[in-house]
């Protein structure tokens, strides 16, 4: 039978895959094909892997033997930062160019074990610095629905191979949006877990504590398939949880808008219409829709831009020109050190390393990071007692994804403080730990393109349930 890229789902694929309709190696073929054909333009992946007929022989082999799961043969992309062991994984950096993994990250080796077929590494922003993709050493990531524009980022290449039927699902981290925004710009679903649900063990760190591996779908059906492939403890990220904390129905039905923070004048009218039409969706399939107050959301983007950096500057210490990736000669060891990292990091990657040396250093610790830590349990705080079901709290909390739809490459690269609104909405769900979705909502039209816009959920920790419950509802599945 003819494959359907555009239309295909996991859980179609995967019938088709054990009614003997097309093998895995003829999926794998027409998804390596298309990927090709459209990278050129796009530039997705960094690279399309030799061996990926090889995992789709082996998983051909399973499906027959009865043995497979619904992810044998899927083809799937990997954001570059996630080690797939013999690969190159260089996180979109000079410094790391020629870097391969010695090793399997947790999430990879349980694809792996579930026949999965990894096509390739999936073009970001350099060390997941940046909202579109744009800071990559490697050449930036087009939006496959107007190449004139951005994907969004850091996952800008996960997302974009999604949506031009380059892979039928995608792996990317999500450190203050990282999924999530790439997803509404590109039309796609994009989760960010709870913190801890999945491993970040074999993820190249950005900010510890922020930082969440996470699938780009095309349906929320599929986002789950994959969450619950890679969700679970892991032994090697002291982080984890358990799935005990899954063993729990959705929630209930009642979702909550903080109106006060979505006043604000770099929210394009568009994204708001789109945002009032799923609201209205809700409603019609028994939702109800309550405001609520966050009473610290508003400080949520400059506590974000305080600690990320500060986690940021300790994680690239290790970048040294000693143990791995690009070394530079200097006059001396010092100056070895300085050449490899002035040649080998970006602008942006510099940029916060400076930001985040500064909030830690002595002068200015107790001024920067400890109060922008405080502020940050009060956020949460607030979150929590928007959960609070005993104070008659909401299920899910919904805003916009992004304040806009995909903006022009260029239009914001000159200036960080605008890129870095962008990330206005998605930033509290990794500040608080909060599971949290991007779902399609609708587009909007500009200079004759349809742009995708997503609407973001965020639920309690351990309720990614009620995210998929609600994502399904809106779009019909």
């Amino acid at each position: 039978m003819k494959i359907d890229l555009k239309s295909l789902t996991i859980a179609e694929a995967a019938g088709h895959l054990k009614k003997g309709d097309f093998s895995a190696v003829d999926l794998t073929k027409a998804y390596l094909d298309e990927a090709a054909r459209k990278n050129k333009d796009v530039n997705a992946y960094l690279e399309l892997f030799d061996d990926a007929i090889d995992a789709a022989k082996a998983a051909d082999k399973q499906i027959k033997e009865g043995k497979a799961g619904i992810l044998a043969g899927i083809p799937c992309a990997i954001k570059d930062n996630i080690l797939i062991k013999g690969h190159i994984a260089s996180a979109a950096s000079k410094i790391l160019e020629g870097y391969r993994a010695s090793y399997d990250a947790t999430v990879i080796s349980k694809l792996r074990g579930a026949g999965a077929v990894f096509l390739g590494r999936a073009n970001m922003d350099e060390f997941a610095m940046g909202g579109s993709t744009e800071n990559s050493a490697f050449g930036l990531t087009k939006n496959p629905y107007d190449l004139s524009r951005v994907a969004g980022g850091s996952s800008g290449g996960s997302a974009a191979a999604v949506a031009m039927d380059g892979a039928l699902f995608a792996l990317g981290t999500d450190t203050g949006g990282s999924i999530r925004q790439p997803a509404s710009f590109c039309g796609v679903v994009g989760l960010k877990p709870t913190y801890g649900a999945v491993s970040r063990y074999g993820a190249i760190a950005m900010g510890s504590s922020l930082d969440q591996i996470g699938p780009i779908t095309k349906t929320v059906s599929d986002a789950e398939i994959v969450f619950r492939a890679i969700r679970g403890k892991d032994a090697r990220d002291g982080t984890t949880i358990g799935d005990a904390t899954y063993k729990k129905p959705a929630s209930g039905k009642v979702i909550g808008i903080p109106r006060h923070f979505l006043g604000g004048e770099g929210i394009d009218s568009s994204v708001m219409e789109s945002f009032e039409a799923a609201l209205a969706s809700f409603k019609d399939k028994g939702y109800e829709i309550r405001e609520i107050t966050l009473p610290n959301i508003g400080y949520a983007l400059p506590v974000y831009y305080v600690l990320m950096p500060a986690e940021v500057s300790s994680n690239m210490a290790r970048y040294d020109g000693v143990r791995f990736g690009l070394h530079a000669d200097g006059r001396d060891g010092i100056d070895d050190y300085f050449e490899t990292r002035g040649a080998g990091f970006g602008k942006e990657v510099k940029r916060r390393i400076l930001l985040g040396t500064y909030v830690l250093s002595s002068g200015y610790y107790d001024a920067y990071y400890n109060r922008a830590n405080a502020v940050r349990r009060m956020i949460t705080e607030d979150f929590l007692k928007a959960f609070d079901r005993d104070r008659g709290g909401v299920d899910l909390i919904a805003t916009p994804t992004a304040p806009s739809p995909a903006f022009k490459i260029g239009e914001k690269a000159s200036d960080p403080m605008a890129m870095y609104l962008e990330d206005i909405f998605t930033v509290t769900a990794n500040l608080t730990g909060l599971p949290a979705i991007s779902v399609p909502c609708g587009t909007a039209m500009k200079d004759g393109k349809a742009l995708p816009i997503g609407l973001q959920l965020t639920a309690r920790h351990g309720d990614e349930a009620a995210l998929f419950s609600a994502g399904k509802a809106l779009l019909g599945e």
